[in-house]
């Protein structure tokens, strides 16, 4: 992964190509890359770490636990980046059947429910926060849960702004967002 990739870019932002929505969606995709690069790096060194360590004969007690914090922000971060690149799951072959203005029609109307959707999740990912002060992961005490568990309302937020991103593309009637909502991904 490598820069804002203008050419992927170019092709999901629609209108001008140095337009402020096109920059803000190039800006943002470099700036997901860099978080779900940095926590690749980081559960790579973490397993290879542990593996060392095992084989050695003496084997790190929080491993596991952080190996599978680090999946589980990798996972969130990951899908929002997949969020603005329109690389998510879609159902191209029964939008396609539909005419241009029904596809344009659903595609909003899916914006709108995974916006709901991950609005609802970051919302309950807030409410839980108090129920988890004072706790903290079992091996590494010093991390507290509530930062663990930050991940859920801070990746549906930003999964909610590329989603927003492209909503607008949709609104704006941009033939490159309708292909994207007809396809589900523009990859």
């Amino acid at each position: 992964m490598t820069g804002a990739q203008p050419q992927a870019v170019a092709g999901v932002a629609g209108g001008v190509r140095g337009s402020a929505m096109h920059r803000f969606r190039g800006a943002y995709e470099l700036f997901l890359e860099r978080i779900v690069m940095a926590l690749m790096v980081g559960l790579s060194l973490e397993v290879t770490l542990g593996i060392v360590f095992r084989v050695a004969g003496s084997s790190l007690v929080w491993y596991d636990e952080l190996a599978s914090v680090l999946l589980a922000w990798l996972t969130f971060y990951g899908s929002a980046l997949a969020s603005v690149k329109r690389s998510h799951i879609g159902c191209p072959e029964v939008v396609e059947q539909c005419s241009r203005r029904t596809q344009r029609g659903l595609g909003i109307l899916v914006q709108l429910l995974v916006i709901g959707f991950f609005a609802l999740l970051g919302w309950m990912g807030v409410a839980i926060m108090p129920a988890l002060v004072g706790e903290s992961l079992v091996s590494l005490t010093w991390i507290p849960m509530n930062f663990v568990q930050s991940v859920i309302p801070v990746s549906s937020a930003l999964i909610i702004v590329a989603e927003a991103m492209h909503l607008v593309d949709l609104v704006r009637g941009d033939g490159a967002a309708d292909a994207a909502a007809a396809g589900g991904a523009t990859h």
